[in-house]
C-alpha cells in the first residue's frame, strides 16, 4: 500500500463565501433573536386567557380562584410557548446546516446562543404583550362588596410551567439543547471530515499499487538433495 494525496472532487467543493465565519455567526444570532420576538407576538395572540374569580368571604377576606378547569389553561399557555420554540429550534438547526460554507463549531455555537436569545425574546415579548392585552390582576382593587361578592376577570396566560428559577432556566435552555442536538445529527450524516465547509481540507487517501497484467514466471527451485548417509 502506498500513500498518495488526491485532489477534492469539484462536486464536493464550495466557493469562497462572501461573509466571514464571524459575520455569519452574528447573523445567525440576530436572526434567531428576531424570530423569537415574532414567536412571542404569535404566542400572545394564540394563547387563551385564564378566567379568574375574585370573591369576598363572610369574614371580609378577598380570595381568588379559577372557574372549573380554567387552571388547565395555565399549562396550555406554557406548553404552547415550548412547542413554538421547539419548532424554531429544529427549523433553525436545519437552516444553519444548509448554510454549507459556514458549517463547523462556530456555527453550532452561534446556533445555541441564538436559540437562547430566541427563547428569552419570545418569553419577554409574549409576557409583555399578554400583560398589555389582559392587564394585571390586583385583588385588593377588585370591585367587590358585601352586595356583590364575586367578580370575574381574565388573567394573562403563563409563559412558564412554574415560577421557580430551575423551571424558568429549563424552559429557556431547552430550545438551545434541541437545536444543538439536531445539528449534531446532521454532522453525523456528513461524509467529509470538513463537513463540506470553507476552506476545504485536503484528505490523504490510501491507494493500492497497480498490478501488472503479465507477471513474470517465478523460477522453480529444486528441492535440496538428501544428505548422504554417514560412513561406517
Amino acid at each position: 500500500m502506498s500513500l498518495s494525496s488526491t485532489s477534492l472532487e469539484r462536486s464536493d467543493q464550495v466557493g469562497r463565501p462572501r461573509l466571514s465565519h464571524r459575520q455569519a455567526a452574528i447573523r445567525i444570532v440576530v436572526g434567531l433573536t428576531l424570530a423569537g420576538a415574532v414567536v412571542g407576538a404569535l404566542w400572545a395572540w394564540l394563547a387563551p386567557p385564564v378566567q379568574l374569580v375574585i370573591a369576598l368571604t363572610r369574614g371580609g377576606d378577598r380570595i381568588r380562584g379559577y372557574v372549573g378547569d380554567e387552571s388547565d389553561l395555565l399549562f396550555l399557555g406554557a406548553f404552547l410557548m415550548a412547542g413554538l420554540l421547539f419548532v424554531v429550534a429544529v427549523t433553525a438547526a436545519v437552516a444553519v446546516w444548509q448554510w454549507r460554507p459556514y458549517r463547523g463549531p462556530l456555527a453550532v455555537g452561534a446556533l445555541s446562543i441564538g436559540a437562547l436569545a430566541a427563547a428569552g425574546a419570545a418569553v419577554g415579548v409574549g409576557a409583555g404583550l399578554a400583560r398589555w392585552r389582559y392587564g394585571v390582576i390586583d385583588v385588593a382593587a377588585a370591585p367587590i362588596s358585601p352586595e356583590r361578592r364575586v367578580f370575574y376577570v381574565h388573567q394573562a396566560p403563563a409563559v412558564f410551567f412554574g415560577h421557580s428559577p430551575l423551571q424558568i432556566a429549563a424552559s429557556i435552555v431547552l430550545p438551545a439543547g434541541v437545536a444543538a442536538l439536531v445539528y449534531a445529527m446532521c454532522v453525523l450524516s456528513a461524509k467529509r471530515d470538513d463537513l463540506g465547509a470553507w476552506p476545504p481540507i485536503e484528505v490523504a487517501h490510501m491507494v493500492a499499487p497497480e498490478r501488472t497484467t503479465d507477471p513474470s514466471p517465478t523460477a522453480v527451485v529444486d528441492p535440496p538433495a538428501d544428505p548422504s548417509p554417514p560412513s561406517r
